[in-house]
């Protein structure tokens, strides 16, 4: 019998590919998204898209008891670090209680979370390098409070109602469908720049280092997640960081360009510097990530640049 997941955030960026990774492992998968950053073209024609918001607890369950979930990728979420600083109850609304109601609904038919948490605005700039996941959490931001918080339910639930929930935290994703008018996806945004011709912002002096991660590793990080029957909290990285300026000067390098670039002081609640240990998620899930580098920067900006070109890409 085909087991059903349930991917919430399911039109967004990392979503849309867990939703295909899925779907290429024989599930059935029903993309849930309230669509207020997910877009509808992300969602693969096989998968049900299902208009909701995580906030709506009784919708949720209603909708997790009548489709009975075999498990639950949890990637709905407010994303910004400078939206939740602005806007901190917005964040903890989404964050902490959507999560709550995920798990919630979740346990009512005995499936597995699998959570996308986060890394580096959870570990802090103290943190040793690698990072490992016993590690204590400095969150820099109401962003990384409010996963660390998610992170509390998800294990809080699975402990209670013995279901073995698992959390992510995930390195900086990178890949095709980012969007480029966030704060993020620093990738998508100097693509999107590059392509146009117009120089890219740095901000600080550039030195600043985060861990990378190609999207379809993370989506495959899910897959083996929803798999295993024991909890745990991974870090989904590469265990390599890169600097701002070294990434700017590969995507040049696959633009074709030499475009000076604009500085810009460093935004309130940003890390400095960023790299997680991989070695958990390796020996317990049998997960590593595959793509290289310079190979995924290329790839991912020549899907930019077929966006541009296409007829049905907005001007």
């Amino acid at each position: 019998m085909t087991q059903t997941a349930i991917v919430t955030g399911g039109a967004g960026f990392i979503g849309s590919h867990v939703v295909e990774a899925f779907l290429r492992d024989g599930w059935r998968v029903l993309a849930l998204d309230d669509l207020s950053t997910g877009l509808r073209a992300n969602v693969p024609s096989r998968s049900p898209l299902i208009e909701l918001d995580i906030r709506r607890a009784d919708e949720l369950t209603a909708l997790f008891e009548a489709e009975r979930p075999a498990a639950v990728c949890h990637l709905g979420a407010q994303s910004s670090v400078t939206v939740s600083v602005a806007r901190p109850t917005f964040d903890l609304e989404v964050n902490v209680a959507g999560t709550m109601n995920v798990c919630d609904a979740a346990r009512r038919v005995g499936a597995p979370v699998v959570f996308a948490s986060t890394g580096g605005a959870l570990y802090g700039n103290q943190a040793p390098r690698p990072t490992p996941e016993d590690t204590t959490a400095e969150p820099l931001a109401p962003y990384g409070a409010s996963k660390l918080a998610g992170e509390a339910y998800v294990g809080t639930w699975g402990r209670l109602f013995d279901v073995p929930n698992k959390i992510l935290r995930l390195g900086n994703v990178y890949g095709p469908r980012q969007r480029s008018d966030g704060e993020a996806g620093v990738v998508a945004i100097f693509s999107d720049h590059l392509l146009r011709g117009r120089a890219p912002t740095v901000f600080g002096d550039g030195e600043q280092t985060r861990d990378y991660v190609h999207v379809g590793d993370v989506a495959r990080a899910f897959l083996k997640a929803a798999r295993s029957a024991v909890p745990g909290t991974y870090n989904i990285a590469t265990g390599v960081e890169r600097s701002v300026n070294e990434l700017l000067a590969l995507l040049q390098q696959a633009a074709g360009t030499a475009i000076d670039t604009c500085s810009s002081p460093l935004r309130s609640g940003e890390l400095h510097q960023s790299c997680m240990s991989p070695a958990r998620a390796a020996a317990e899930l049998g997960w590593s990530a595959t793509v290289p580098f310079e190979l995924g920067l290329r790839e991912t900006y020549e899907w930019y640049a077929g966006e541009a070109v296409s007829p049905t890409s907005p001007a």
